[in-house]
């Protein structure tokens, strides 16, 4: 087999397994959502279709899947079907440039934790996460339901303006990292803590682990603030308020249309739960000193002849195999704390205004973004400047 048919084949084999994992991840999030909503708030949640409740999901999903079909009488019947490919089709995307854990080797083939390795991959989730506004903005319109518009223009303008301090807000992070490059970021915040002034060390928190938010603890609140503006979940939710919009921009959709909607929406989360990993908290990399890939893998060279032995493999190949999973597992922990978070927020703090969303965004995100970018160029020169 040539080595370009084996990558074509790789890579349809990644593409497909990241849809998998992030359709399947959806359901298991909105059951944690409900139960633990539900514990929240002294109650039971769903609890009587399968153990804990969990063929609930089967039942919801038979339900999307065979619920009959709706379309608006004046709706744009193009964009109408269109709209909602729009919404899930960037959150799908963007994952693909997040790399999950360390590559492995088997049989002489280098296999990467990512389905395209991009050296410019912040940028690239960036640009790519921006286009799911125009799903909304097609939804809305297309619809012909003044409700659907107001949500879509909600959602347009909120997602534009918290965008603004989203990205200054990790120019800071960029500079502190030298790269734009997601696996560079991530190898730079092994080991323990490391800041050097003007050609000194400093030494007493070397206890720490050198991840991200001890050096932009600012950016880090400020991202994963607009995190929530960007993916449309309360308190920012003003798009879809039902109180007064009914659903929003998606008060005409039904069935399996709605549940892309709903996809797209927890695919967002996903990526930025896992940008927040990335960005500030190290990535698939382990805390501390023995954390980096080759000290794991030194690790599991002297205990991986079970494995080598079960899979016919050599010891190098099946220590690689295992230090893949143990990255991958501590990857998936510290996002799904993020994802639970989200959903906790969710219940804990109540819907803004639409004017006090707004002036969060612009009149308070915005100038801290700034400043948190003057005051992070101004100690990395002087950090750097030695009088001597």
């Amino acid at each position: 087999m040539g080595d370009g048919l084996l990558e074509f084949i790789v890579n349809t084999v990644k593409i497909a397994l990241i849809f998998f994992a992030v359709v399947s991840t959806v359901p298991l999030l909105v059951w944690v959502e409900r139960r633990g909503s539900a514990f929240m708030q002294n109650r039971l949640g769903p609890n009587r279709v399968g153990p804990l409740g969990l063929l609930q999901l089967a039942a919801d999903a038979v339900k999307f899947i065979f619920k009959e079909p709706f379309v608006p009488e004046a709706a744009d019947k193009a964009l109408y079907f269109m709209a909602p490919a729009l919404c899930l089709l960037p959150a799908m995307l963007t994952f693909a440039a997040i790399p999950l854990s360390t590559p492995f080797t088997v049989g002489g083939h280098t296999f990467k934790m990512q389905v395209t390795d991009i050296n410019v991959g912040i940028v690239y989730i960036f640009a790519v996460a921006s286009l799911g506004v125009y799903g909304i903005l097609v939804a809305g319109w297309s619809s012909s339901n003044k409700y659907s518009l107001l949500g879509a223009l909600r959602a347009s303008s909120q997602m534009i303006s918290y965008e603004v301090a989203m990205g200054l807000s990790i120019i800071g992070v960029i500079l502190k990292y030298k790269t734009f490059d997601l696996t560079k970021m991530i190898g730079a915040q092994t080991g323990p803590f490391n800041f050097t002034w003007q050609g000194h060390n400093f030494e007493p928190l070397s206890w720490l682990p050198n991840w991200g938010i001890f050096f932009q603890p600012v950016a880090f609140i400020l991202f994963f603030t607009a995190g929530f503006a960007e993916t449309n979940r309360l308190p920012f939710d003003l798009p879809e308020g039902e109180a007064e919009l009914v659903a929003g921009y998606h008060t005409e959709y039904g069935g399996f249309k709605f549940n892309m909607f709903f996809m797209g929406e927890y695919g967002h989360m996903m990526t930025s739960a896992a940008l927040i990993t990335i960005l500030f908290f190290g990535g698939y990399a382990l805390p501390w000193a023995g954390g980096g890939p080759v000290q794991v893998q030194e690790f599991w060279l002297s205990h991986s002849t079970w494995l080598s032995q079960t899979l016919s493999l050599s010891a190098s190949e099946a220590a690689s195999v295992l230090t893949m999973v143990t990255h991958l597992a501590c990857f998936s922990a510290k996002m799904g704390f993020f994802l639970f978070v989200y959903i906790w927020v969710r219940w804990t703090l109540p819907r803004f205004r639409y004017d006090q969303l707004m002036d969060l965004g612009w009149k308070t995100m915005l100038p801290w973004s700034l400043a948190n970018l003057g005051a992070t160029t101004a100690l990395m020169f002087f950090a750097r400047y030695n009088p001597l």
